[in-house]
């Protein structure tokens, strides 16, 4: 079970930030100062992929309503990733099952996601850019403090991510009007498109 902590952990960074969650792991292993990580993420294209994404994801998660948007793209790409990555790392320590590490690194991921996706929602409905470049950078930085962590002390990085899954879910619920009025403003949005159209262009 010694991988647990670690496997937990980055199920809830993947749910936040897939791609740095990739690109830290394996700087970790390439550089040789944790021998967790599987060397698959220490290949360089992968490194290669993963920072050019997490460059696409840093400019994308700043923008009101193109951060929605990425979020959507990713509901399916994070959860898997989690999985993927929880289950090299598993694999990796031998000291549990892949499919085990891979459905809790999944379903920690998807919930992390739910989470950051729909903050967001509640956080455009503010009408000044700048809380969205704020919350951007506070999980990039959590998320890369929070790996940091896992990677000497996983046992710590993993009760801090188990109280900042919670906090967010707590978080979320106390948002629900505010994402509710989001979902209303873009429903709204679609149908001034849709009536701006001409008539014979509109979708049926």
């Amino acid at each position: 079970m010694s991988v647990l902590p670690l496997v937990f952990t980055s199920g809830w960074a993947s749910g936040v930030n897939a791609y740095a969650v990739v690109l830290l792991l394996g700087v970790f292993g390439a550089t040789g100062l944790s021998d967790e990580v599987p060397e698959a993420l220490q290949r360089p294209d992968v490194l290669i992929a993963a920072g050019v994404l997490f460059l696409c994801e840093a400019v994308a998660d700043k923008i009101p309503y193109v951060d929605s948007a990425w979020d959507a793209v990713h509901t399916v790409i994070r959860p898997i990733a989690g999985a993927v990555v929880a289950a090299l790392l598993a694999g990796q320590s031998g000291s549990l099952p892949e499919l085990a590490a891979g459905a809790v690194g999944g379903s920690t991921a998807l919930v992390s996601h739910l989470v950051k996706a729909g903050t967001r929602m509640a956080v455009n409905t503010s009408p000044e850019p700048f809380s969205n470049i704020v919350v951007s950078v506070a999980e990039d930085l959590g998320v890369a403090a929070i790996i940091t962590l896992a990677i000497f002390h996983p046992v710590a990085a993993s009760v801090v991510a188990g109280g900042l899954l919670l906090a967010g879910v707590f978080l979320l619920l106390f948002l629900a009007s505010r994402i509710r009025r989001f979902l209303r403003r873009r429903a709204q949005r679609r149908e001034e498109k849709r009536l701006a159209q001409p008539v014979g262009q509109r979708p049926d």
